[in-house]
């Protein structure tokens, strides 16, 4: 299976995100499929759930109707951005509430197979040549297990196989209608991290009348990544703070801009100070100032 980078699948919900709230996270659902001997193989996904200990959660309502054949080099993002709590899920569930296959004949042409003669997904003037089951789909939906997905504080996404050349079939006997009977597997692809900047003033050190660290902001650089500036906030007993969340794992370079503040700055550790963002915790940077004039 093809896992993408979720960079450039999840922009703008990877370009760090900031908020702090640590109860929730965010999901994003991609689709792929495995390649198949049919023409067409298009479904319609009406509505996607993600189903936990508290019961399901909606992540989407937005109908996507996709030829599932055009996957098997690429994915389809059926859910972006959708925030929920952090905790344990354990299925995904797809309503689908429509589709058509289209299969090559042996004397040449292709027969369309389709959930209803009037499913909105085919093709302009299409001909209906049989009947496509999709058994209690649109009702039931079809569920995706995940294993127990744990999802904390970052970013948690899914990349959804959709075994074409498994997933329908011809019906046994003389009927000649087609069933789909979806087989799915659920990959994680990637955990996305937090880092959680402080800055206190050293011993001694003051500065000028009426400024705080408040007037300083924590500005973060990576390859790839444009860079991102949060102000700092009052965290208590003297230390400000800020939190870059929903981080791609890697290397990234931290610095801090207090030209609002005063005109020199230094701090131990030294700035610029190269930092590392792990998939799926939350990293600590702590800094001290040194001198500020």
């Amino acid at each position: 299976m093809k896992a993408r980078h979720i960079t450039a699948v999840l922009a703008p919900m990877l370009l760090i995100a900031c908020s702090s709230n640590q109860d929730t996270s965010k999901l994003t659902v991609l689709l792929k499929d495995a390649p198949a001997n049919l023409s067409a193989a298009v479904v319609t996904i009406s509505e996607i759930d993600l189903v936990g200990s508290d019961g399901p959660i909606v992540l989407s309502t937005t109908a996507v109707t996709t030829n599932l054949l055009t996957l098997a080099n690429d994915t389809a993002t059926l859910v972006k951005d959708a925030v929920i709590p952090s905790g344990t899920y354990s299925q995904l569930r797809f309503v689908i509430t429509g589709g058509y296959v289209e299969v090559p004949q042996a004397g040449g042409g292709s027969v369309i197979y389709a959930s209803s003669p009037t499913y909105e997904g085919l093709p302009e003037g299409a001909t209906v040549g049989g009947t496509l089951q999709m058994p209690s789909y649109a009702q039931s939906g079809l569920k995706v297990d995940l294993g127990g997905l744990s999802v904390g504080t970052g970013a948690k996404v899914v990349l959804v196989d959709f075994d074409v050349a498994q997933s329908f079939g011809q019906q046994a006997g003389g009927s000649g209608m087609w069933v789909m009977h979806p087989v799915c597997t659920a990959t994680e692809v990637e955990l996305t991290g937090t880092l959680n900047v402080s800055l206190r003033l050293g011993t001694g050190v003051t500065l000028p009348a009426s400024s705080t660290l408040a007037g300083v902001s924590a500005v973060l650089t990576g390859s790839g990544v444009s860079p991102k500036t949060l102000p700092l906030a009052d965290a208590g007993g003297g230390t400000f703070s800020a939190s870059f969340v929903y981080l791609v794992p890697g290397d990234y370079t931290l610095d801090f801009d207090a030209s609002g503040v005063v005109s020199t700055f230094t701090t131990s550790p030294g700035v610029p100070a190269n930092v590392t963002v792990t998939s799926g915790q939350a990293t600590s940077a702590a800094f001290t100032v040194t001198a500020a004039h």
